[in-house]
């Protein structure tokens, strides 16, 4: 082992048989990985698309890369082919053989060609070929097929992914445009026939694009620098996923009211009738206050509105016609107005028969202390009496005056109290000699 060369010190035949083993072992796992990667579906589908963008330069430049592999396995093979045809020469190999097996086992004696090209990027001549070590070729091939597939892994998990996907949107897209169209919901007459055409024109470009260009909508792994770490980028898709949801809901809400129209339609007649019911009541009522109860201010009350009618109108009309895109809006308007007006003939009548339930509270006071009067003996009270009448009066007269009238039930009130305060002088008893006198 004394003797060296510029490789270094002359290995023996078990270092040349356990060097070439492993040279060995390296050869079929490279030869295996380019194999797989020359058979990989993305590099095929690469081959024979027509690219665009980032994924085209990048293509261009993996090709270079290939090739430059397959010729460095080349060279890589040509040269354990040469040093296991020294070693075969002799069982033991002479000095002169090791010499050389050293040489080309440890030196930078594999010639590739250059992978500057012919023209470096000066602009002067490129180098021709290059030398490597095998250990070193190893190493340059192992980043060029790291690098080479991740381009191909990369285009294949966008293609696997998102076309497939896109096309089942696109399905989907179809059937709601289908159902869209059987109850009148088409572009230029509602806002979700718009929608769907611009999903349409959406979803098409972005196959189109995810073909041409699939590493444009390529997100790398952070901190990953394993070969097709990342993932395909389905930001544009999951939009429009969700944006054909909220459509297809529309739909669906806009199906329901087709089912439910007549249903819906017969309750909206329901609580304007009851509305306009309420609101003749109002009136009629309003008339009667004016006639009984004098100095109050009573309310006007104002007639149903029209337009509610005229728009029940044209909702029935919609349905006539099945324009149930049209009658879906419509009629939750319609039902949302008709409870409000509901509410508000309700409100008119309460204001109005307002002075008619202050009557009614006055009256039953007055008559609920008269009961507690009698109850305590104290009916035949001649002030009490005088009191209740000119009260009693007040209230079942009309007009009926409601401030001097509660001012008069508030006088009995007060006079009945002092009365019920006031000590009783317990009647006086016969005496026993008034009798005997009377008896005598």
């Amino acid at each position: 082992m004394g003797v060296t060369d510029p490789a270094g010190p002359v290995m023996d035949r078990d270092e040349v048989d356990r060097a070439l083993a492993r040279l060995g072992q390296e050869h079929e796992a490279i030869e295996t990985s380019l194999l797989a990667l020359q058979d990989h579906a993305g590099r095929r589908l690469l081959e024979g698309a027509e690219l665009t963008g980032v994924t085209h330069e990048r293509w261009i430049a993996t090709e270079a890369s290939i090739t430059l592999l397959w010729t460095y396995f080349d060279a890589y093979t040509a040269a354990l082919r040469t040093a296991r045809e020294i070693r075969s020469r002799r069982r033991w190999s002479s000095r002169e053989d090791l010499v050389e097996l050293t040489e080309l086992l440890r030196g930078e004696c594999v010639a590739v060609p250059g992978s500057a090209g012919a023209m470096s990027g000066q602009g002067g001549p490129g180098r021709l070929s290059e030398h490597y070590s095998l250990v070193a070729l190893v190493d340059r091939m192992n980043e060029l097929y790291a690098s080479s597939l991740d381009m191909v892994v990369a285009a294949d998990a966008v293609w696997s992914a998102l076309p497939a996907r896109i096309d089942l949107l696109a399905a989907e897209l179809q059937r709601t445009r289908q159902l869209a169209h059987s109850v009148g919901v088409r572009p230029g007459e509602h806002p979700a026939g718009d929608d769907l055409e611009r999903i349409t024109r959406t979803l098409t470009k972005l196959r189109e694009q995810v073909i041409c260009d699939p590493l444009a909508f390529w997100v790398p792994a952070q901190g990953s620098s394993a070969p097709g770490g990342g993932r395909p980028d389905t930001t544009v898709y999951d939009r429009e996923a969700r944006a054909l949801d909220e459509v297809r809901r529309e739909i669906e809400a806009v199906l329901t009211v087709r089912q439910d129209a007549e249903k819906r339609l017969v309750r909206l007649r329901d609580v304007l009738s009851r509305a306009d019911r309420t609101l003749a009541e109002a009136r009629t009522a309003r008339g009667e206050v004016l006639a009984k109860i004098a100095a109050t201010e009573v309310p006007v009350v104002s007639g149903p509105p029209t337009v509610l009618q005229e728009q029940l109108a044209t909702a029935a009309e919609y349905r006539r016609q099945a324009q149930w895109h049209r009658l879906s809006p419509l009629l939750e308007s319609l039902e949302q107005r008709a409870e409000d007006e509901l509410l508000r003939a309700r409100e008119s009548l309460t204001a109005v028969t307002a002075p008619l339930a202050v009557r009614a509270e006055l009256r039953g006071r007055l008559d609920a202390y008269k009961a507690k009067v009698a109850r305590h003996g104290l009916a035949e009270d001649p002030l009490l009496i005088e009191r209740y009448e000119k009260a009693r009066r007040m209230l079942w007269s009309a007009p009926c005056d409601l401030r001097v009238a509660e001012q008069a039930v508030l006088r009995y009130q007060q006079a009945a109290a002092e009365a019920l305060a006031a000590p009783r002088v317990p009647e006086q008893q016969s005496r026993p000699e008034d009798v005997r006198g009377e008896s005598s």
